[in-house]
């Protein structure tokens, strides 16, 4: 009895990564064939909570313990997509809690390092050589100190918060800082750790 339980949620969670991959990913324009593939091979199931497996892929963020969220199957994907992760990348993940988006990179980019939203905004240590950062949230702006982190014209990939709206944006390292390209507006969860420190008004 307990093998047929095993293998009947094993091969639902298969038809959904199958389901998520028809109908949410190539729907909506994401059609590369390596994200396709790493979205296949990685099982949300097993990024979230016990009490939310049955909900891993539907198509907006599924929350996590302690206040975090797994955001939408769409999410990452557009992510991998815009970076376009290559052996030779040494990438930093600012995870959003869950330790999926690192998981899509792993065997796709030479390394990956993965840290959390406080570790990110902390004071970071200058002279590193991350050529990749992908931030699995939407932000306010990028802290010095994790731009610190990355080389001169590394890639960025996060989430931005402008006017309450969140939106996919992408950007390099220059001059010491990083500049970022909103692109399309989509829903992401928010790192509040990333917000701006609020200045008095009056």
């Amino acid at each position: 009895m307990s093998t047929t339980v095993a293998t009947q949620t094993t091969t639902d969670f298969t038809a959904a990564r199958r389901a998520m991959i028809d109908s949410q990913l190539r729907t909506s324009g994401v059609n590369e064939p390596w994200v396709l593939a790493r979205m296949a091979a990685v099982p949300r199931e097993d990024f979230v909570p016990e009490a939310a497996r049955a909900v891993a892929y539907i198509d907006r963020a599924v929350p996590l313990e302690g206040g975090a969220m797994l955001a939408a199957p769409l999410v990452h994907a557009r992510m991998l997509a815009e970076a376009r992760p290559t052996p030779a990348d040494r990438v930093l993940v600012v995870d959003g809690g869950s330790g999926y988006l690192p998981a899509l990179l792993d065997g796709v980019a030479g390394s990956v390092v993965a840290v959390s939203a406080a570790e990110a905004t902390g004071s970071g240590e200058s002279g590193e050589d991350f050529t990749l950062l992908l931030i699995d949230g939407a932000v306010e702006h990028v802290p010095d100190g994790l731009a610190a982190r990355l080389v001169d014209d590394a890639r960025v990939v996060t989430g931005l918060v402008k006017a309450g709206v969140t939106r996919l944006a992408i950007g390099r390292k220059a001059a010491g800082g990083i500049a970022l390209l909103p692109l399309a507006e989509i829903g992401m969860p928010r790192l509040a750790a990333f917000d701006k420190p609020k200045g008095w008004s009056f």
